[in-house]
């Protein structure tokens, strides 16, 4: 794996040979396992680990061990899913991309099955780790807990699950209500998560038109916007015009991210594709 690139956790399944909210009954002590034995796990909310470099040092100290659960533990629960390892990292994931990326040939573990006791606790272990987090994209967490509230059957339950107020929960699962355009520029950074909430209570047909507006008002009243908001405002209009416009003329797509990305933006994003592309394969 190229360094500094995002990782795909689909792609580290393939690659097989403590913060944990629930009690530690069926703990086994910590003990080593070579990466041969470890895979992530499959349910993870974060579709990529992200940039590693924060976790380099990993090749040569760990400073906390992984939370995992056994392979017969986890197919009990999902008995669909290929499981080739020995065991399954529930909290530790971006830990375990690290030691592949960096070389480290062990990862220290704490085996704790009772967290696959059932797919709520599951879950919930999966979304505790990331929640919160500055780096993980707030999309994905929707779908997280989306996933939860229907595993839970109330919303409240999953609020109690991850220890947010029911309105926290409410918020984020109103955010997959934002049309495909917003939602692309929520993660993109070019939406206030404030403003998305609040575009989100607007019909979905009227959602893009209502941000072009509120993008094109003046920063103050007799004022303009200043020089650098204005051109990356426009650029983000360009792009999210030509998502609308895919489906009849994808090559506008195509122009329009190689405006705004730059020559080595577009060649980062192709071979985050072409990686994604190949997993799915």
């Amino acid at each position: 794996m190229a360094r500094g690139k995002r990782t795909s956790l689909a792609g580290l399944a393939d690659v097989v040979g403590t913060n944990s909210p629930v009690d530690r009954e069926h703990t086994t002590p910590q003990r080593s396992a070579p990466l041969d034995d470890l895979m992530p796990n499959p349910r993870n909310p974060r579709e990529h680990v992200g940039d590693l470099a924060d976790l380099a040092s990993i090749a040569d100290m760990q400073l906390q061990p992984v939370v995992a659960v056994t392979r017969e533990a986890y197919l009990q629960l999902y008995p669909g899913d290929v499981i080739p390892a020995r065991f399954v990292v529930v909290n530790g994931c971006r830990r375990l991309a690290a030691a592949h990326e960096y070389g480290r040939s062990k990862l220290d573990l704490v085996v704790n099955d009772a967290i696959a006791r059932d797919r709520i606790t599951l879950i919930s272990a999966s979304i505790a780790e990331n929640v919160d987090r500055r780096d993980f994209d707030v999309i994905e967490e929707a779908r997280a807990v989306e996933t939860l509230v229907a595993e839970c059957e109330s919303a409240d339950e999953a609020a109690t699950r991850l220890r947010k107020t029911p309105g926290w929960v409410s918020q984020r699962r109103a955010l997959l209500q934002l049309a495909p355009e917003l939602q692309a520029a929520l993660r993109a950074g070019e939406i206030a998560l404030r403003d998305a909430r609040s575009l989100a209570r607007v019909p979905q047909e009227q959602q893009v038109a209502r941000w072009r507006a509120k993008m094109d008002a003046p920063a103050g009243r007799g004022s303009d916007p200043p020089a650098g908001k204005s051109q990356a405002r426009k650029r983000s209009r360009v792009v999210t015009d030509a998502l609308g416009k895919f489906d009849a003329k994808p090559e506008l797509l195509a122009e329009a991210l190689h405006k705004y990305l730059g020559d080595d933006g577009l060649k980062r994003l192709l071979a985050i594709i072409g990686g994604a592309s190949s997993e799915a394969r």
